[in-house]
């Protein structure tokens, strides 16, 4: 089994938070969110706790910052800086899910993209991706910029409606797997999500 996954997406709010709780779920993983913007409402590591039920450990963030914008930016209004060297996987048994903040170009600080930093971690990475209007051209250039940083990808997960035009013209111009699509659920619980992981993702390719 691989040490772990990166999940990233296309952008904020496609769904990398609920496919993570569920692949942390799934794998008995750590749940590791390096940076949080945004304190105001439920963070991205208390969803995955509420989600990913008892077989997932989630991990303090390296980085919390109140302020709901670009992590740099975030950083630069409270007075702090985000630092690659700060940024290493935490040890531990057994495999990681690492959620990145927003799409795979977000910047950390002036000088850190995310995708930057991903290559170093050597895990390979899970793009989710919404299924409406704008999908396949926001998708295929989140691999592209992966591809150009030699980061594995482990396939495309979908979030939505089923669109399988959409589907089909990424997996194929991207040339990688499609791991399956999550569909909105209601009600969005740790029972309804662990089912669904296991009726709409391809878990054989995941571990």
């Amino acid at each position: 089994m691989t040490a772990g996954y990166i999940v990233t997406g296309i952008d904020t709010g496609v769904g990398k938070t609920v496919f993570a709780a569920g692949l942390a779920g799934h794998l008995g993983a750590r749940y590791w969110k390096p940076v949080q913007a945004g304190l105001a409402e439920e963070t991205d590591s208390e969803v995955v706790r509420r989600l990913a039920g008892r077989r997932a450990q989630v991990l303090p963030e390296t980085y919390r910052l109140a302020t709901p914008c670009s992590p740099h930016e975030a950083a630069r209004i409270e007075g702090e800086t985000i630092v690659a060297e700060r940024l290493v996987l935490p040890s531990g048994e057994g495999p990681l899910v690492v959620e990145g903040a927003g799409g795979v170009l977000v910047p950390l600080s002036d000088t850190l993209l995310t995708a930057d930093r991903f290559a170093s971690w050597g895990l390979p990475a899970v793009v989710v991706a919404r299924t409406t209007l704008g999908t396949i051209n926001h998708t295929l250039l989140t691999l592209e910029a992966l591809k150009a940083r030699e980061i594995t990808i482990a396939g495309v997960v979908f979030s939505g409606d089923e669109n399988i035009a959409s589907e089909t013209a990424i997996t194929r111009f991207g040339a990688v797997p499609h791991l399956g699509r999550l569909p909105h659920l209601v009600p969005l619980d740790a029972e309804t999500l662990a089912a669904a992981f296991v009726s709409h993702i391809r878990t054989e390719l995941l571990g």
